[in-house]
């Protein structure tokens, strides 16, 4: 059994997610779902996760349909029961931009932190950023995230929040997070 880490600021202390934390990846678009660009996305989030020591369990290409990409995240939320759903592509203006639109209908909550601080934090390096519609949500107990098409870019935008994952896991599968409260909320010295 792996553990992941974080410094709780509450706490003051490093606090671990004591499981490996299962990804899937989707790839929501046209041309590489029809072969004719090749996708860069999976590969590098392959790499990125092995040195994280997170496993990728899946990862599949679509393209941009609404169904199609609602379908995907459920069979990884519902049945593949990953931690973690990432989608990769659509949250454009384009008209076949609909990653934000099949996510929305398939989250039972939203996560706006993640997507908001990943607009700030792109926007930094790249003005554009702030042209995405990503959103970030919950459903059951996994993570469903909207990135940017761009490897690079879908690589960026996770970094900026893949530290604070194993935290929300903890609090979300009931298996710890409590930020120092015992089991009635009380705060504890």
């Amino acid at each position: 059994m792996k553990l992941f880490y974080h410094y709780s600021l509450k706490q003051k202390k490093i606090c671990y997610y004591r499981d490996v934390i299962k990804v899937s990846i989707i790839i929501a678009s046209d041309t590489r779902s029809k072969g004719v660009n090749k996708d860069e996305t999976i590969p590098a989030f392959e790499k990125f996760f092995k040195s994280a020591g997170w496993e990728l369990v899946d990862a599949s290409i679509v393209s941009d349909e609404i169904e199609e990409i609602k379908d995907k995240i459920l069979y990884y939320a519902d049945i593949l029961k990953a931690d973690l759903v990432l989608i990769s592509g659509g949250t454009g203006f384009s008209k076949r931009d609909v990653t934000p639109e099949a996510t929305r209908l398939v989250i039972e909550k939203e996560i706006p932190g993640f997507s908001e601080i990943m607009r700030v934090e792109s926007f930094k390096r790249t003005k554009i950023s702030v042209l995405s519609r990503g959103i970030s949500g919950i459903r059951g107990n996994s993570i469903i995230i909207n990135l940017p098409g761009n490897p690079q870019g879908a690589i960026e935008s996770f970094s900026i929040i893949k530290d604070i994952i194993p935290h929300g896991l903890e609090i979300l599968q009931g298996k710890g997070g409590n930020n120092g409260r015992d089991s009635k909320g009380f705060k504890q010295n």
